[in-house]
């Protein structure tokens, strides 16, 4: 969400003044005979008599036509309008024409007035993906008095990394847990664009290139947040790829394309996360606003997936009234980014005249409240602010747990990582690794209790303050190893070089600062970092390089460094994180997943597309059909590219052999098996990859399917993983069928998309699926 911070302050936001009316009610069963007729609709005792909704037994459809039937026309758009809650206090100059939502909670994302009469709850709306995150204005967030902070967990490229469903759920259900003790029941989370553009400024939100990885990690996510009671949206659908003119660009993508690459990983993270809402993005797509783009919002999300919940607008993303309705948009929120309150009086003056039907505004209605009785809403409310029950030494475990798992290790020396206990000096050198660890700036943003250990270095606005967890590698290896560990900023690279001469090791710390509202110019280390990192490796052989960046980047000093790990933004422990796994407490397990090119010239677009000049009412467009599906490892894959580090790259600090792949059909798709042996001294985890290769695909080979699997010394585990059809077939826009050629496919086992161990024929039979992989 979001777009520039003084749009935050400077729109008029409309008072409200709806109360909290929620019943929390138990299941009761009942009894059934086998032969008997079926039973009569059963009369539940505890249920309000004027209140038949709020029977549980009932499914969330069945409650949202009951209460449907109660409400007005007005009640019911009621709850398609949203309002932006951010105390005016905050402002950086005084506001006039702000009214702060009565009942709306302060710094926070949105708020939508629930109905008291009929018991419907208030909406209260937080960002965001990695967290509870604040919604305030730099000048507070610098100061130790923050409003509120919370617990963050790594990015969710990080948590990607982890390639492990589990750790992402417990993730998602700790910052679910934290939004509900924090008064919210809807979470902006679940960011699921794949990277087509590496130099993105919001990657670090989202789960990489691929649409099976991705998609399964966002679901997940999304899963463990919505177990609190708390609705999570996925987003931001559908092709928000880049910030560069985000509120203009335009994406040109054909259907099947489209179908295979990022509308596949969104219904891969629907299907298995089963959100509440999914939020239509800023751009547009073939010529169409995401937010009022019936061929998204309509046909593919709604009829073709059979979606019941809501549409919520990103904020600043609805631009009109009658076609957004009409096109599928259920709910315009935070309206103060936007030109008007188009959800207000003017849709209900639309419905009234017959522009937007009744059947639809009943549909609108009831998708939000679909989605509110299937999460648990009404049943299990929120209770207002109870930060102080929150056990932040618990919840900070949690997050260090995703970070240790989703940091890979890109390069290593033998000897040199884990840290060796003989070495008598360590110099630790740049990106204040002496008190804290990086974050990601933008909407997205948790503050640390207590505020940052670092002063605000970005010093523009929004996406800013550049903040840092109070969270300090150095302290965390000074209490793991007996060496002399000293700190230099490396800001006199001279000085830094000299330094690094006289220590038995030295770790620099790179880090590359991304966030909302803005791209990379380009994939390198800013600040002249890369001229660092050479000097330092010049200087003593023995450097490890530890990367807190918000995705790929270039590494011009890499022949020269004797260890790369890439830590991303980790969180609010990930200090101590990436203490245990430089000196070998955790052993590293995370792999790529997103390739790290050797270049830009490598990219589908060596120069990015869009102007940052252009005004807000420019058209500018952006070909996706240039790789079309073939996005991040496909796209090498098809053009012959060699990457600096290929999708699925991860060492450790011991070995694996992966073995005796066997594969065949089964069911509408394949069944792999292997065995995973640890052949080296150390406990470990490795991520096994299988890849599938057919004909008339857009690349070489696809991720058909994936398994963390932790395996002792000497060990050996076997594992079985299932091929989804959909990565076995081709998509047909006009019969809407994913289609299985007959023929022989290969399957292959491998480590990452460049290294395959071991490769087996399948022959398939031709095979027709419905569009939902059926």
């Amino acid at each position: 969400m979001t777009s520039q911070i003084k749009a935050r302050f400077g729109l008029r936001l409309l008072a409200t003044t709806a109360l909290i009316g929620a019943f929390a009610l138990t299941t009761a069963a009942h009894a059934q005979t086998t032969n008997a007729p079926p039973p009569a609709p059963t009369v539940r005792t505890d249920v309000p008599a004027d209140r038949p909704w709020m029977d549980t037994s009932l499914s969330a459809e069945a409650r949202a036509e009951l209460i449907l039937k109660e409400m007005t026309l007005a009640e019911k758009l009621q709850l398609t309008f949203g309002y932006f809650s951010t105390d005016a206090k905050w402002s950086i100059t005084p506001i006039k024409n702000y009214v702060f939502p009565k009942e709306g909670l302060p710094y926070s994302a949105g708020f939508v007035p629930g109905i008291e009469r009929l018991g419907i709850p208030n909406q209260w709306q937080t960002d965001a993906g990695v967290g509870v995150a604040t919604q305030t204005v730099p000048e507070a967030a610098r100061t130790a008095d923050l409003p509120r902070g919370r617990t963050a967990l790594p990015s969710g490229i990080n948590t990607a990394a982890t390639w492990n469903p589990e750790v992402a759920e417990a993730g998602g259900a700790m910052i679910g847990n934290e939004a509900f003790l924090s008064g919210f029941n809807v979470q902006l989370a679940g960011g699921m664009n794949l990277m087509r553009e590496p130099r993105n400024g919001r990657n670090f939100e989202y789960g990489g290139e691929d649409p099976l990885l991705a998609g399964i990690i966002t679901g997940h996510e999304i899963k463990g947040i919505q177990s609190n009671h708390v609705i999570s949206t996925l987003k931001h659908y559908a092709f928000n790829d880049q910030e560069t003119n985000r509120n203009q660009m335009d994406h040109q993508i054909e259907d099947k394309a489209a179908r295979e690459s990022d509308l596949l990983g969104f219904q891969i993270a629907y299907e298995t996360g089963n959100p509440g809402s999914v939020m239509c993005s800023y751009n547009r797509v073939n010529g169409h606003y995401a937010c009022e783009n019936d061929w998204l919002l309509n046909q593919v999300l709604k009829t073709d997936w059979g979606f019941k919940g809501y549409v919520m607008s990103d904020w600043g993303a609805t631009h009109s009234t009658t076609q957004a309705a009409n096109a599928g948009l259920d709910q315009q929120s935070g309206w103060a980014f936007d030109r008007s309150p188009y959800f207000h009086g003017a849709l209900r003056e639309a419905v009234n005249n017959g522009y937007v039907s009744q059947e639809r505004a009943n549909d609108m209605a009831k998708r939000i409240l679909w989605a509110m009785f299937e999460v648990g809403l009404f049943d299990t409310p929120v209770k207002g602010d109870q930060a102080t029950t929150i056990d932040f030494e618990k919840n900070g475990k949690v997050s260090q747990t995703d970070s240790e798992e989703g940091m890979v290790l890109l390069k290593n020396t033998p000897g040199l990582l884990p840290l060796s206990k003989t070495a008598k000096s360590i110099l630790i050198v740049g990106a204040h690794a002496d008190v804290g660890v990086l974050s990601g700036g933008g909407s997205s943003q948790v503050y640390p209790k207590g505020g940052s250990p670092v002063a605000d270095e970005y010093g523009k606005g929004f996406p800013g303050p550049k903040t840092w967890y109070p969270s300090s590698p150095m302290k965390g290896i000074q209490a793991r190893t007996t060496a002399a560990v000293t700190y230099v900023d490396g800001k006199d690279v001279k000085a830094a070089a000299a330094a690094a001469k006289k220590a038995d090791v030295v770790i620099v710390f790179g880090e590359q600062w991304t966030g909302e509202g803005f791209d990379v110019p380009d994939l390198n280390l800013p600040n002249n970092q890369d001229a660092l990192i050479s000097a330092v490796a010049k200087a003593n052989k023995k450097t490890v390089v530890v990367l807190e960046t918000g995705g790929p980047v270039v590494m011009p000093w890499l022949s020269k460094v004797g260890a790369v790990i890439e830590a991303w933004y980790p969180g609010s422990n990930g200090g101590e994180a990436i203490a245990r796994v430089l000196t070998g407490e955790v052993n590293p397990s995370g792999h790529l997943p997103a390739t790290f090119p050797a270049s830009l010239d490598q990219l589908p677009r060596p120069v990015l597309e869009g102007d940052p000049k252009l005004d807000s009412d420019s058209h500018p467009m952006s070909n996706y059909n240039i790789e079309g599906a073939a996005v991040g490892y496909k796209w090498f894959d098809k053009k012959g590219y060699k990457p600096l580090f290929p999708f699925g790259h991860g060492l450790s600090y011991t070995t694996f052999a992966l073995s005796d792949l066997t594969a065949a059909a089964e069911g509408k798709g394949v069944k792999a098996s292997f065995s995973v042996k640890n052949t080296g001294g150390v406990a470990g985890k490795e991520v096994a990859q299988i890849y599938v290769s057919g004909t008339g695909w857009e690349a070489p080979k696809r991720l058909g399917a994936f398994q963390k699997v932790e395996v002792a010394p000497g060990e050996s585990q076997s594992v079985s993983v299932t091929v989804d059809p959909r990565l076995l077939a081709t998509y047909d826009s006009a019969s809407k069928t994913w289609n299985i050629a007959a023929g022989d496919y290969k399957v292959m086992l491998a480590t990452s998309a460049d290294d395959i161990v071991q490769t087996v024929t399948v022959h398939l039979d031709a095979q027709t699926l419905d569009v939902r992989g059926k």
